[in-house]
Order: C-alpha cells, then sequence, then structure tokens
C-alpha cells in the first residue's frame, strides 16, 4: 500500500494536493494523554519501552491522523547506546559526561550499539502492523554534528563553546568522534529502516552555528557518507535532511548530501529556498511554532500562505521547529483543518 501514502509519495518527489501534515515534536507535552504517560516514566526509560515509545508514537495519529507518525525517541539514544551516560532533569534537559579527551573517546563502545538500541526497533515492528495503511513511518537519528555538541558539552547550550573549541585546537580527537558518529549513525538509521521506517530523518540542529568551511567539512560531508550508506542498503528509503539555520548553506546542504527533501526552519524564506533547491528535491516546513502556539486568524492565513506557496511542487507541510509545550491541542487541529481544506 506503499503507494497510497500521501506523505511517502511526498518523499518521493510527487507534488500531492493538498500537501501532507506532520509535525516536529507532535507527540509532547502538549497533549494531555502524553503528560499522563510521562507521570509513569523518566523520559529515558519511556524512549526504550516499546509499550510506552508505541502508545505515545500514535497519540497524535489518533488525534489529527497525521500523515506521518515519527518514533517516540531521542537523538541522544545513540551515544548512550555506546555507553556515555545520560540522564534527563526536569527543566535543565539531557545531561551527558562530556567526552573532551582520547581517554574519553576510547570508553565508548561502538559494538554495543545495535544491542543497546533493541528496544528502539521493536517498536518500530510494532508500529508497522499498528499504524494506519495510510500512515507513514519515520525513524530518525541526530546527525553527527548536533549529537557531538551535547557529547562535548555535557548537555545543552547556547553557543556550544566546548564543542568549537576542541573542533579548532584538537581537530584529530574531534575527527576521530565525527567518523564514529557517522558510521553509526548510518548503522542505526540502516536497523531502524531493516525494522520498519520507510522514511529517515537526520535533525542537524545546531549546523547554523558553523561558518561555510566547517558547514561543509562538519554538516554537510557526514551527511553524505550516512546518505551514501543508506542509498547502498535500502536505495527506495527517502532521507530528510534538516540542518536548521543553515541560512544560505543550505542549497550547497541540499544539493550535496544527496537527501531527498529538505527540511527548512522557521527562518527560511520559501519562494527564494524553492528557487535555489532543484525541483527533484522535496521542501518540507516550515510553519513558526509561535503562530501555531498563537492560534487564531493568523494561524490559518499563514498555514494556507506557506501551503499555497509551494502548490504545484513537492511540499510536506511541517513546523519550522518542534510543537511548543504550551500549545493548545486544538490549535494543532485547526492547523491540520486549515492544510486539508481545499
Amino acid at each position: 500500500m506503499a503507494e497510497t501514502k500521501p506523505l511517502l509519495r511526498a518523499l518521493r518527489g510527487e507534488a500531492v494536493w493538498p500537501p501532507p501534515v506532520w509535525l516536529m515534536r507532535q507527540a509532547g507535552r502538549y497533549l494531555p494523554e502524553f503528560r499522563a504517560q510521562r507521570e509513569k516514566a523518566d523520559f529515558l526509560t519511556r524512549c526504550m519501552t516499546p509499550d510506552i515509545a508505541v502508545e505515545l508514537t500514535l497519540q497524535p495519529i489518533r488525534r489529527y491522523h497525521m500523515d506521518g507518525a515519527i518514533l517516540f525517541s531521542d537523538i541522544l539514544i545513540l551515544p548512550w547506546a555506546m555507553g556515555q551516560s545520560l540522564r534527563f532533569e526536569e527543566g535543565r534537559g539531557p545531561i551527558l559526561s562530556p567526552i573532551r579527551s582520547e581517554h574519553d573517546l576510547q570508553m565508548l563502545d561502538e559494538d554495543r550499539l545495535m544491542e543497546a538500541t533493541a528496544p528502539v526497533r521493536e517498536a518500530l515492528r510494532r508500529l508497522t502492523k499498528e499504524l494506519p495503511k495510510e500512515t507513514t513511518l519515520l525513524g530518525f537519528a541526530g546527525s553527527p554534528f548536533t549529537v557531538s555538541c551535547y557529547m562535548i558539552e555535557g548537555g545543552g547550550s547556547r553557543d556550544f563553546m566546548h564543542t568549537r573549541q576542541l573542533m579548532q585546537k584538537n581537530p584529530a580527537l574531534y575527527d576521530a568522534l565525527m567518523d564514529l558518529l557517522t558510521r553509526n549513525t548510518a548503522k542505526m538509521l540502516c536497523g531502524q529502516i531493516e525494522a520498519g521506517a520507510e522514511a529517515v530523518m537526520l535533525f542537524d540542529s545546531w549546523g547554523g552555528l558553523l561558518p561555510p568551511e566547517e558547514f561543509r567539512r562538519y554538516v554537510i560531508e557526514p551527511t553524505r557518507i550516512i546518505v551514501e550508506h543508506i542509498r547502498k542498503h535500502h536505495p527506495e528509503t527517502p532521507i530528510i535532511g534538516f540542518p536548521r539555520l543553515g541560512g544560505v548553506m543550505v542549497e550547497e546542504y541540499a544539493t550535496k548530501t544527496g537527501i531527498n527533501t529538505l527540511a527548512l526552519d522557521t527562518v527560511a524564506d520559501l519562494p527564494k529556498i524553492a528557487k535555489m533547491v532543484p525541483e527533484h528535491i522535496t521542501l518540507q516546513g516550515n510553519l513558526d511554532p509561535m503562530t501555531l502556539l498563537n492560534g487564531g486568524e493568523r494561524l490559518v492565513q499563514e498555514a494556507k500562505r506557506i501551503r499555497d506557496t509551494l502548490k504545484g511542487r513537492a511540499h510536506i507541510f511541517n513546523l519550522g521547529h518542534g510543537v511548543m509545550k504550551q500549545t493548545p491541542p486544538e490549535h494543532v487541529a485547526t492547523l491540520v483543518e486549515t492544510i486539508r481544506n481545499v
């Protein structure tokens, strides 16, 4: 039934009308049913318990009949699976033991990866049976640069100073970490595909911190290698790339990485990007999450503007970043209805 799925058709370059819609962080704290599950287990346990991960993935599908269901998981599952300590604290986010020396790097064990991430693949296998037949199942991973930021910094940051210092002061060590991440991100995504993911997405949330030459070296090139690996083993599987805040570099990212779909952040100018990027590359995005939070007539107008701007081109409607936790669920319902009411 794959050819009947609107999102999968769009990912493969077809201009579907109205465009398929799904949202980053569509399974999240804005939903009361998500909050109810949240009280039962900590974040990492929810990610690594198939019953819970499946339930959280399905919640927005039941409510809104989204065209895509993205697995409930986290980009930091990869370093955790290789042995880096990880916990999540309310109000602080992820906390990891920083990787800043050769000794730290040697403590990681990539041989643990597939066994440690088996629950993720089990959740995907279950979702293939429980999702509506028209819904596309999406797997994902963090891109190597963004994941390295958290691994080196030991958590979130506004500027990831330690990461960028290590990149410039000890490039051999940083390159070794990037090679490890690139190799194992590709391996993990192939495992997700083999477990049932019909498309996969790479999140490079912090690539916009880098100047052009470093962006080419640490964002574009690792993504190209990952895409090449996936293509070798799963040539029909679409790949979405999200170089958040990449600015004018997104054109080069789209054309040199080999991705099928370019996901655009809030600041991207859709008409200009559409002219810059080849027609065969699908565009995804890019409503401001704040507009979704506020709702009202502006939400309807902005949703229609973005939808109609790309009519006639392969487009997937999404946000420029994730759903904000304060967003009223009824605003999401209004958005989905607006996109589909043509």
